[in-house]
């Protein structure tokens, strides 16, 4: 009988919240198959079968708290057959019993997140993965497939009771009109990530003298820049050339020169950053991370654009680790993808500002005597005022519009 536990948790987390159970007590398991999650305050982490075998008994159920290493199950070891796991959803589809679906059906866990925010049938999706595995992308096609007929089938539904929809409306042209729509609501838990998201935004909003102040900068000469080396640079680096690797090097010679910005405040000292470690605010399905780059003092371009791309597509599939998401001096949020003109961006706790990049649009803008539209954006420094004072935070602001409208100076750091 082998134990199934909750893996060692980092020492900043003392618990997590045991997720749903992919699997039940009796059925067969396969080496590696995800039978249930736990979620901490920031990261789900998966809980693999450790052998082939049998899951004898689940010892805790979806919805407790527990602790690093408790047990969470037994598992009978010994030899399955590759098809065994999936044999109840065969006979599922075979007697076309369509409530016997998602619970018997083998999904990853990206698939199952898919499936859960879209409201799928997990029985009628066909598995490409090993052993009839759902991937995410399975589930993808499915419910864009699914899309596609419905918004067939109520084109002719519509064009079909066209006639018999004016006949009933001069029927009932004096009669009150019946609601349309429903009525109802829907409540559900909030996750761990989002109450400690939400604990830590009042913490920074109650705990600190948060100030924003805002600048504009003229994004021509980066794009034109990122314009001509673009192909060569991705040739070469095996990465696409975009704008976050330049504002994240602006970032560090600003914070060189303003230290205060990269300090933050512990109790009644002022602990000042001999590093730059920049947090890059990412959305993922559960809500924000925010991953750690190390070290951009040392960094290239395509350093920063490989770790940017690298920690975005994990932090999206939930396969972030909680050392890559602790520390950080600084953060940089951009906005400007999800279509943000203008923000205030909320602190990051410890530290003691965060920069907000926002949407690039053509402007009129006066140079040199003439009016010109220029591609501009708009920036926000969000910084606490204890440490941070006002001329500091907008020199700071200064050298980063100085750094990204002359990227030249990047090299010369002047």
């Amino acid at each position: 009988m082998i134990e199934i536990k909750v893996p060692i948790l980092p020492e900043s987390v003392s618990d997590a919240l045991l997720l749903d159970w992919h699997k039940s007590a009796g059925e067969p398991v396969m080496r590696d198959e995800i039978l249930v999650e736990v979620e901490t305050d920031k990261i789900v982490l998966e809980v693999p079968a450790p052998e082939d075998g049998v899951l004898t008994e689940i010892v805790e159920q979806a919805g407790t708290t527990v602790n690093a290493e408790q047990v969470l199950a037994k598992l009978t070891p010994g030899s399955v057959e590759p098809e065994a796991t999936g044999s109840k959803a065969a006979e599922a589809s075979s007697s076309g019993d369509e409530s016997a679906g998602a619970d018997d059906v083998r999904l990853s866990p990206a698939a199952r997140r898919v499936i859960d925010e879209q409201g799928l049938d997990a029985a009628k999706i066909s598995g490409t993965g090993k052993h009839g595995l759902i991937t995410k992308q399975d589930a993808i096609e499915y419910s864009s497939a699914s899309d596609k007929q419905a918004a067939s089938d109520t084109g002719a539904k519509t064009s079909s009771s066209g006639t018999s929809a004016l006949t009933s409306t001069s029927q009932t042209s004096n009669q009150q009109p019946v609601p349309q729509g429903t009525r109802e609501e829907v409540r559900e838990p909030m996750s761990r990530l989002r109450q400690t998201i939400a604990n830590r935004l009042i913490q920074s909003q109650q705990g600190a003298a948060l100030l924003t102040t805002f600048n504009e900068v003229d994004m021509k000469a980066v794009m034109e820049l990122r314009s001509k080396y673009k192909d060569q640079f991705e040739k070469e680096h095996g990465i696409r050339l975009g704008f976050m690797s330049f504002f994240v090097r602006a970032s560090v010679v600003a914070l060189k020169r303003f230290p205060l910005v990269n300090a933050y405040i512990d109790g009644t000292d002022i602990v000042r950053h001999l590093y730059q470690d920049i947090g890059i605010a990412v959305a993922s399905p559960r809500g924000l991370v925010v991953p750690v780059l190390r070290n951009c003092e040392s960094m290239s371009n395509a350093d920063i654009e490989k770790q940017i791309n690298d920690l975005g597509v994990r932090a999206r599939d939930g396969k972030i680790t909680m050392d890559e998401l602790a520390g950080g001096t600084f953060t940089i949020t951009n906005g400007g993808v999800f279509g943000s003109l203008l923000s205030t961006p909320i602190v990051n706790p410890p530290q003691s500002a965060i920069l907000g990049m926002h949407k690039i649009q053509e402007r009129p803008m006066v140079m040199n005597g003439e009016v010109q539209a220029r591609p501009m954006m708009y920036l926000a420094l969000s910084y606490d005022h204890r440490i941070v004072d006002g001329k500091e935070a907008v020199q700071f602001l200064v050298t980063i519009k100085d750094m990204i409208e002359d990227p030249a100076r990047l090299l010369l750091d002047c």
